[in-house]
């Protein structure tokens, strides 16, 4: 047994970075390990964003971690996350996640925290608890976490490009193109249209950080924006390693969210917007193909998309002492 004042919580500093990757990656399935670069990126809090973490220290040694998001904008917002939280195998089964999640659930409850998802936040290192590692999943449902009704799923699809053969002709006066620098506004006047809230968050992130435009397609009907698709690349603002393509063949790429305005949808282009998208990722050289973090897989199994990850949805309701 071990005991708690045998074990230090000390706070998560970027020098402690070296230690999370080999906890992590020790302690996680072969499939969704990260490296610095990857963490490194997701430390970065977004606009509103406030980031804690905690290293687990017994006898000098980096055992586990665990990492709390919550926005602080105003109104703040009551869904917090832990967006990560990991202990070695060698020291499992020995309280040491328990006193880590107990840390951040704390802490979440301080920042005005209602609710508390594992995984999912702006920056996540997985969308929820991966099916490959569903044994886990007793940790949390004993401290009260669960699946939502209907929908416990959520997963990521993918496929080869090498071969992808294009499944719809383009339709008349309609043009997918990349957004070009200087456009970003034609975006983000869209996408605060027709779908505000994260979607739209994420995209005015993207132009803050100086992302690069071409990352963003344009759809446009008689020239005006009617939709979108992001896309991740090799080169990308955002890390193509965020979403674990190292089964899939490279180049890699990723595309999504995707979208059409409320005035068009029902005419058969998202049908068309996606394998259009599919079609210019391989003009770029994209072989593996990832669509992220999504319920519709029979939708774009139509266009060879398969199952690649499964993850499963865990949150729980909280109330400040």
């Amino acid at each position: 047994m071990i005991h708690k004042n045998t074990l230090v919580l000390t706070p998560f500093t970027h020098a402690h970075n070296v230690d999370a990757v080999r906890i992590w990656n020790s302690a996680s399935h072969t499939d969704y390990t990260i490296n610095e670069h990857f963490l490194c990126y997701n430390a970065i809090p977004a606009t509103g964003e406030v980031i804690e973490g905690r290293l687990a220290i017994r006898d000098r040694e980096a055992v586990g971690f665990v990492w709390a998001c919550a926005i602080t904008n105003e109104p703040p917002s009551k869904l917090g996350w832990v967006s990560a939280i990991a202990v070695h195998p060698s020291a499992q089964r020995q309280g040491i996640g328990s006193i880590l999640l107990t840390w951040a659930e704390d802490w979440l409850k301080e920042k005005g925290c209602k609710r508390i998802r594992i995984g999912g936040n702006l920056r996540p290192f997985l969308p929820g608890l991966p099916y490959a590692m569903r044994d886990n999943g007793v940790f949390f449902t004993k401290r009260g976490y669960e699946s939502p009704w209907g929908q416990p799923y959520e997963y990521d699809v993918a496929r080869s490009l090498k071969d992808y053969r294009p499944v719809y002709s383009k339709p008349a006066d309609v043009d997918l193109s990349p957004m070009q620098s200087g456009e970003e506004h034609l975006l983000l006047d869209f996408l605060h249209s027709e779908y505000p809230g994260r979607w739209e968050f994420e995209a005015r992130e993207f132009v803050r950080n100086g992302g690069r435009a071409a990352d963003f397609l344009l759809l446009r009907l008689h020239g005006q924006v009617q939709g979108f698709c992001r896309l991740t690349l090799l080169d990308s603002e955002r890390p193509i390693e965020r979403f674990y393509p190292q089964r899939l063949p490279p180049p890699w790429g990723q595309s999504g969210p995707l979208g059409l305005s409320k005035v068009i949808r029902g005419q058969g282009l998202g049908g068309y917007l996606i394998d259009a998208v599919a079609v210019h990722m391989q003009s770029l050289g994209v072989d593996g193909c990832i669509i992220d973090w999504t319920s519709l897989v029979d939708f774009y199994g139509k266009f060879g998309f398969k199952i690649y990850n499964q993850y499963i949805s865990l949150s729980k309701m909280i109330e400040k002492n």
